[in-house]
């Protein structure tokens, strides 16, 4: 994934009226929701989420595998 194309996803699914939550998977599997849009920062390519408790996943345009619009487990566990 380009870091402009990153960009304008992630920008795209942050500024979702109303917001909905959304799934990250990293390259080796690892995968994250989106909860919150204020709790994700984009800039040229590179990202950091603040996950709950503070926790920041910081994450790039080539670590990326996928981003699915929807929460990784849509019956409600995460």
């Amino acid at each position: 994934m380009t870091a402009a194309s990153f960009d304008r996803v992630l920008q795209a699914l942050r500024e979702r009226r109303p917001f909905q939550v959304f799934t990250v998977e990293l390259i080796g599997g690892h995968r994250f929701e989106v909860d919150h849009p204020g709790a994700l920062v984009v800039r040229d390519g590179v990202a950091v989420f603040l996950a709950p408790g503070g926790y920041p996943i910081w994450f790039d345009h080539e670590s990326v595998t996928q981003i699915e619009g929807a929460p990784a487990n849509p019956s409600g566990g995460s």
